[in-house]
């Protein structure tokens, strides 16, 4: 990582972590798979924190502005063809794990899915909140029901 720097939220604060080609992490404090104290230094003004500082404040006045940071997310090929297809569910709607699943070809690799969208590293970024269970219910976020729900609202 070449940087990282924190952010208050209306949903609490965040940490922005970003490698030479982009945005690489945004996590809630306390979230599931939070990878804990970054090895990077603090850098508000790096290119890529930079504009996803800028994003990420337009994003709670307007949550259906496309994010224009470039993305660098670390994971496995698996994972990163999860995130990409999590970035093509448009704002203000939703889908089931089961049908994203359906969407990547891996009908039968729901839980893998599952998986895969719960770490992501991308909160908000990508939009791992706009995925729901079959039923419709919220199930699953790992910044925690409320948040997801609150983002859900605002889009």
């Amino acid at each position: 990582l070449r940087a990282q720097a924190r952010a208050d939220t209306p949903l609490g604060p965040v940490t922005l972590a970003a490698t030479d080609n982009g945005l690489a992490g945004l996590w809630f404090d306390a979230q599931k798979h939070h990878p804990g104290p970054l090895a990077a230094p603090v850098d508000a003004r790096q290119r890529w924190i930079a504009q996803a500082l800028d994003e990420l404040a337009g994003y709670w006045r307007d949550a259906r502005r496309p994010w224009r940071v470039p993305l660098d997310p670390q994971g496995t090929a698996f994972q990163q063809a999860v995130w990409l297809a999590l970035r093509e569910i448009p704002a203000g709607a939703s889908q089931s794990y089961g049908a994203l699943a359906e969407r990547l070809g891996r009908g039968s690799a729901v839980r893998a899915v599952a998986a895969a969208v719960g770490r992501n590293p991308l909160s908000i970024v990508v939009p791992c909140h706009r995925v729901l269970g079959a039923n419709g219910a919220l199930t699953g976020y790992a910044g925690g029901l409320e948040r997801k729900a609150a983002l859900l609202r605002l889009e």
